[in-house]
């Protein structure tokens, strides 16, 4: 599933797009807003594939948001606007959806992302098998953190706390969760909370939807909850 939000400052135009995206098998509705700054916040702590982004907005327009985005996803422009159309290509944006616009002409955008996201993601596991660690800076250092050797990762706002198997204290770094998932191997590490990512393969005790690690209950939540499952059922003898 693709993960979506939605942002347009108009509700009827909002509940439409999210009409749309709820009713297209490979998207998944994570959220919407119909505040650009709101939405900012949301993805300052979660990885989000696609925005259907609104340009003409108060306080902060589509193609102002789009500029100052770290980790950029895929856009899609929905606006009534044509004028913006060339700034947004600038900008890379997957496609410009014009309003008033069709499920047919939503769904042919979301299909071009679609293609592109899966193109991308295909290359990144390719890289990401062949890598078997990543530098993280600490304390003034630059360690060298091995994946086999992290058991979970805890997201503190601004700051991670990587947590070793054989080190009594973690290891603190000025980072996001979000730029600690991009860099992890899928197959090897989930997301299972806002402020939680696992590897996979140190999980040994699950007690009421919580993994415990030693005397550490990190809570599976309902967000993450149905992709766990997945890796449950796929385990379980």
């Amino acid at each position: 599933m693709i993960r979506t939000i939605a942002i347009d400052d108009e509700p009827l135009a909002l509940q439409l797009v999210d009409g749309y995206i709820s009713k297209t098998p490979f998207l998944e509705l994570v959220n919407s807003f119909d505040n650009p700054l709101d939405a900012m916040d949301f993805l300052n702590n979660e990885t989000v594939d696609l925005i259907f982004l609104d340009i003409h907005m108060p306080d902060l327009s589509g193609i102002e948001f789009t500029r100052i985005l770290q980790n950029r996803p895929k856009i899609i422009f929905t606006t009534a606007y044509e004028k913006y159309a060339l700034e947004g290509f600038k900008l890379e944006a997957v496609d410009y959806l014009l309003k008033p616009f069709s499920y047919e002409e939503f769904l042919k955008a979301a299909k071009k992302a679609e293609k592109l996201i899966r193109l991308e993601n295909h290359a990144h596991d390719k890289i990401e098998a062949n890598s078997e660690f990543l530098f993280l800076k600490s304390e003034y250092k630059i360690r060298r953190i091995n994946f086999n050797d992290i058991k979970y990762i805890e997201g503190l706002k601004d700051y991670v706390k990587v947590y070793l198997q054989n080190e009594p204290k973690p290891i603190l770094s000025l980072s996001t969760l979000k730029a600690m998932e991009a860099k992890l191997p899928s197959e090897k590490f989930m997301r299972v909370h806002r402020s939680y990512i696992v590897n996979l393969e140190k999980i040994e005790t699950i007690e009421r939807s919580r993994i415990v690690f030693e005397k550490t209950y990190i809570p599976v939540s309902e967000q993450y909850k149905e992709k766990f499952q997945e890796f449950l059922d796929k385990n379980f003898l």
